[in-house]
């Protein structure tokens, strides 16, 4: 059961990888196509006005999602780093509780708006509004989802020491191993004669 369980997780994300790369190639398609179009036939399509711009904001709001499985978001841990294993837990707790709420007011928010957002069109493609900023639900539920679950992880003692750092910093990782082989051959060389 945990076997499928981590195919499907692996299957939902994927899926949200493949309609962030749907939203770039209609961002490109439509904003390129309707330049060319001005450019050479001095005429445009009205949709590629709007309908970029909504696949920005689904892009945006699924890329907040694929980012959050990842821990690819911004930090700063310069003040975690240097606490002890108990105080890097704390900190990890209170993080996630905080995304948690953000993530549910996101959803209650958006809520909120539901009717508003049902009930009001776009103005050249005629489309409900509910569609476009409707991905809100998804983000805001999605990413409690990950912050809840983070945290029974947490409690059931089963998150590791190295994930309670957030920042993953690009090649940090790699040099953080050349620096500890550096230690050990230094410790090396000072052992032998």
């Amino acid at each position: 059961m945990g076997h499928a369980l981590a195919r499907t997780i692996d299957l939902f994300y994927r899926l949200l990888e493949i309609v962030m790369v749907i939203c770039m190639i209609v961002m490109l398609v439509m904003v390129f196509g309707n330049v060319m179009l001005r450019i050479f036939f001095n005429t445009g399509i009205d949709i590629s006005e709007e309908m970029p711009r909504y696949a920005f904001v689904w892009m945006t709001f699924i890329g907040a999602i694929v980012g959050m499985h990842r821990r690819a978001h911004l930090g700063v841990d310069m003040v975690v780093r240097m606490l002890p294993v108990l105080g890097r837990k704390v900190c990890w707790a209170i993080s996630q509780v905080v995304m948690l709420v953000c993530s549910l007011y996101i959803f209650y928010g958006t809520w909120l708006q539901h009717d508003i957002l049902a009930g009001t069109s776009s103005p050249v493609a005629q489309i409900s509004t509910l569609w476009v900023f409707g991905i809100s639900y998804v983000t805001g539920a999605a990413i409690a989802i990950i912050c809840a679950s983070h945290l029974v992880r947490l409690a059931l003692g089963k998150v590791q020491e190295n994930e309670l750092i957030e920042v993953h910093e690009e090649g940090l990782e790699d040099a953080i191993e050349a620096e500890e082989e550096i230690k050990a051959q230094e410790a090396r060389a000072g052992v032998r004669p």
